[in-house]
């Protein structure tokens, strides 16, 4: 098919803001060129002739090579998209290459024409400075991140830094809505597939038609109804979809979330592919993706005491091939959840064997902690508490029992007892729902170091496993506590406020002088800072989301910060966690406590850059605390409240 130029730049940023005259006077100097799948439009550290490549039809993949030439993919170009302006810019060779995901048209429009271009229309060349420049920063920041996790892995294939793209199977095997059963059956026979994506009349999926949907819903009905059977009637309306520029990391934790076997892979709202649980096991050596299956078949406690040690494997793994912080999270929390879900199951089950019944009234199980805010990456201490129904009948008995028993089990998954004794088998972390408010409602208003204390440590709770509705009610509860005592937020924040980041003046690290720590800095203590004062922005706006990272987010989305400073802050939070993870992962590997401590000086040029910058975000997020909550106790006192 002939590609209309001017049409395609009409369609292109920031070639839609030249005129009509312009656009064909480029159609005229620029030519059309065709790739074929797979080809290297560009080459990495080649200096080629200076080029912009729009893509008129198809698609492309931006990767960078490594030391040991092992590529990562950092980006896409798709449809009325530019590559190659680097080198048009700069006269360098290129930073990056440039793969052909699928058969690829583009229109090539020579150098010297670009730089006619920046040099005659300032708005366009404002424009691509501008995108110029983020790409840049995009680029800096993955191979950075990359390199930072190389210097410490042995890995020698980074398998979770692949594309759904990759692995995904092109091609899938289609039908309509009203396509009769016994076509699907063939459908499947014929092509040796075990899916059929079921699609509308624009070609959107809109259910998915597996072998088993074939067995359960098919073979189940009487032969009479059998023939008049469509794929709409037996498909699985429950679609996962997954962006071709999705990693392997998005695509396990969509298989360990939803329990699925079948994906459907998307460029945009186009269907691209399909993606199938044998693709990943296929194209991963472990076992780490049967681990959920083992803990949801899991038939007693003396198995699932075991499975922790393979969500370690499976962690291990993912530092190893580069997972980022949010996936980390994500993964393994996933993982945890499913794990302490099971045990507490497993624990009902003897408890009423032992006479005691089942659970009497609707009952929440929360984490709180690292665990609460998704941040557990290690089994490290519990922090955790069980709310339960209030009732006629006083049920703390049956609570306490179970509670108990839940947290010796976890101490057998691995999961150490918490030093504080706040666990659910401490009957001070163990209420009914009036209990709970009550003993908040004493926190709030006695204002003790140790009453602080404790609503700081419960206001990370999350619900994790029974009733979510006595979770909200208990969240109601402290936001309307915030609400009226007005105090809290400065005294939760008056520490936070004066303790510096180890950097002195001149911006070099403040270490540990003496004893066993010397010349290290706990990660755990500087995360602190960001933990604290988004907690505080958090309940004071009346969000309940409990991990850091979605606090940030949030705080961000209602202005309370910039977007820029959110940005900042966030990279932040994700470096010092890498670091910190990465460095207890290789200590837990030898033997030793994953303790948080680094040091800083045994790191490189690279990653001492981020360190400090990351302090420095941090020292920024406490001016921001500082002045929004100076502001918000001037505009009360100046209200009269």
């Amino acid at each position: 098919m002939k590609i209309d130029v001017v049409d395609v730049l009409k369609q292109t940023i920031p070639y839609n803001f030249l005129r009509d005259d312009v656009l064909e006077d480029i159609g005229r100097t620029s030519e059309v060129k065709n790739f074929p799948r797979g080809a290297y439009i560009l080459k990495q550290g080649k200096k080629g002739p200076p080029t912009l490549f729009i893509v008129a039809r198809g698609s492309v993949e931006i990767v960078v090579a490594d030391e040991r030439n092992e590529e990562t993919g950092v980006g896409f170009r798709h449809q009325h998209d530019f590559f190659g302006i680097t080198s048009v810019l700069t006269q360098k060779s290129y930073p990056a290459s440039v793969r052909a995901l699928e058969d690829l048209t583009c229109i090539l429009i020579p150098g010297k024409k670009m730089e006619e271009l920046m040099v005659t229309h300032p708005l366009f060349s404002g424009q691509f400075t501008g995108i110029l420049s983020e790409r840049l920063r995009l680029l800096y920041r993955e191979v950075i991140v990359q390199q930072s996790y190389e210097a410490h892995s042995s890995t020698e294939s980074p398998l979770l830094r692949k594309r759904v793209s990759e692995i995904m199977t092109t091609s899938p095997v289609i039908c309509e809505y009203r396509t009769p059963v016994a076509e699907v059956a063939k459908l499947m026979v014929d092509r040796r597939v075990g899916s059929v994506v079921v699609v509308d009349d624009k070609d959107y999926p809109i259910g998915l038609v597996r072998e088993r949907d074939l067995v359960h819903k098919v073979m189940t009905r009487a032969s009479c109804q059998m023939e008049n059977l469509t794929a709409g009637m037996v498909m699985d309306e429950k679609l996962i979809k997954l962006q071709m520029g999705a990693f392997y990391n998005q695509a396990l934790l969509a298989v360990i979330k939803h329990q699925i076997t079948h994906m459907v892979v998307m460029d945009d709202e186009r269907l691209v592919g399909v993606l199938a649980l044998r693709d990943l096991v296929n194209t991963r050596s472990t076992g780490s993706l049967w681990v959920t299956d083992k803990i949801e078949t899991a038939k007693d406690l003396d198995h699932l005491s075991q499975i922790g040690q393979e969500v370690d494997h499976l962690l291990y793994a993912l530092v190893a091939e580069r997972a980022s912080v949010p996936e980390l999270f994500a993964i393994i929390t996933e993982m945890h959840d499913r794990l302490l879900s099971r045990i507490i199951e497993l624990c009902e089950q003897e408890v009423a064997l032992q006479g005691y019944g089942s659970p009497p009234v609707e009952y929440c199980w929360i984490n709180m902690g690292s665990a609460g805010r998704k941040e557990q990456i290690l089994r490290t201490d519990q922090d955790n508490a069980i709310i339960y129904a209030d009732s006629d009948h006083d049920h703390r008995e049956y609570f306490h029992i179970l509670g108990s028993k839940v947290v010796e089990e976890l101490v057998r998954a691995g999961f150490a007892p918490c030093k504080g004794d706040v666990m659910a088998s401490n009957p001070k972390w163990c209420h009914s729902l009036s209990g709970w408010k009550k003993v908040i409602t004493r926190w709030f208003y006695h204002g003790e170091a140790d009453s602080i204390r404790m609503l700081t440590i419960f206001l990370d709770c999350r619900p994790s496993y029974g009733s979510r509705g006595l979770s909200r009610q208990i969240w109601e509860h402290i936001f309307d506590g915030f609400r009226e005592s007005l105090g809290l937020t400065h005294s939760m924040t008056e520490d936070e406020l004066v303790r510096p980041v180890p950097l002195n003046m001149l911006g070099n690290f403040v270490t540990g002088k003496k004893g066993p720590h010397k010349n290290e800095i706990n990660l755990k203590y500087v995360c602190r800072h960001i933990i604290n004062c988004f907690r505080v922005f958090a309940v004071q706006n009346r969000i309940s989301e409990t991990s850091t990272l979605g606090r940030i987010d949030r705080v961000v989305k209602i202005g309370i910060i910039s977007e820029e400073d959110g940005v900042l802050i966030r990279e932040a939070f994700e470096t010092l966690m890498m670091l910190a993870i990465r460095e207890n992962v290789s200590k837990v590997k030898k033997g030793k406590e994953a303790d948080n401590y680094i040091n800083p000086y045994r790191l490189n040029k690279t990653e001492q850059l981020l360190l400090k910058g990351a302090f420095s975000a941090i020292s920024r997020l406490q001016k921001i605390t500082s002045e929004h909550f100076t502001d918000y106790a001037r505009r009360v006192l100046s209200s009269g409240i």
